[in-house]
């Protein structure tokens, strides 16, 4: 038995990932009809890597889906492989540009579903301790140790780590714009700050805050916006902008961190927002809606 992990290009083919769990399997691509053959001399150095790693897979060994930014999907133990230059079934339907698909040699896969957020649409988020080395991140298939894999699996198992699909898209911007437009929706009685000067003010360190509220009981309320999981610097971010609040209105502010990482919430973040207790985590999820026009 053995362990590896395999790429998956979620970023330059989006909803891969989901289509390699619904059709249980990971694929890498090289056609044949390409010329990347199984067998035989080959002078690209990534397929020939790739190539060895499909060779030595086999039933029995374990897969981790690797995806971008210190990410990984599932576990998976491999049950066949169809990986043939024969055997060629792209999960990337062919188009004009790619006229034979894409990701088109299967290795086929049992999802091990007690590791990792029971849905395709969360996945890991592996903290800095069991990231993989920056060379092997990339690379279509390469194979694990065993203290690797049982530390990746231990990451999985933990739910601090689990963040959404989604949170890696760039609308941080447009959540702080949404929180600022429509602030009664985060809580009931908030309001934009009523004095531009202050809500838009640059903070002598030449910092800002994403936006400044007041609540009901005319307390500046100070929200900060993050697309990961929070961790200790985003607080003392956050407290450091509520400094700044307090300074230039002579009143106590109170804090929300809004992210989109996991709900469950990192130790050293709960104690130290429990010790502070001016602070309040809240998860985010993104949803949008369709209704065809009448």
């Amino acid at each position: 038995m053995q362990y590896w992990k395999v790429y998956c290009m979620e970023d330059s083919y989006p909803g891969l990932w989901q289509r390699w769990f619904t059709n249980q399997c990971v694929a890498v691509g090289w056609c044949a009809k390409w010329g990347y053959h199984l067998d035989g001399s080959s002078e690209c150095r990534s397929w020939s890597g790739a190539r060895n790693g499909l060779k030595l897979v086999a039933p029995g060994d374990f897969v981790v889906v690797q995806l971008a930014d210190s990410r990984v999907g599932r576990i998976g133990e491999v049950v066949h492989k169809r990986v043939g230059d024969d055997e060629w079934n792209p999960l990337v339907p062919p188009s004009l540009q790619e006229p034979d698909g894409e990701m088109g040699r299967r290795i086929l896969v049992r999802w091990d579903l007690t590791a990792g957020p029971p849905s395709p649409d969360m996945v890991v988020e592996l903290p800095a301790p069991k990231r993989l080395p920056t060379k092997d991140v990339r690379a279509t298939i390469r194979p694990l140790d065993a203290a690797t894999f049982q530390s990746i699996k231990e990451a999985m198992e933990d739910e601090t780590n689990w963040v959404s699909l989604l949170a890696h898209f760039e609308y941080e911007r447009s959540l702080s714009d949404y929180i600022a437009t429509f602030p009664h929706r985060l809580e009931d009685g908030l309001q934009p700050y009523p004095s531009a000067k202050v809500r838009e003010k640059v903070f002598p360190d030449r910092t800002r805050s994403d936006v400044l509220l007041i609540d009901r009981k005319s307390t500046p309320v100070v929200v900060e916006c993050k697309q990961g999981a929070p961790t200790l610097e985003n607080i003392r971010q956050l407290q450091g902008y509520m400094k700044h609040v307090h300074r230039e209105t002579e009143k106590q502010a109170r804090g929300i961190l809004i992210h989109g990482g996991a709900q469950k919430l990192r130790e050293d973040v709960r104690r130290e927002c429990e010790r502070d207790g001016r602070i309040e985590i809240i998860q985010y999820s993104l949803g949008v809606e369709f209704a065809r026009c009448k």
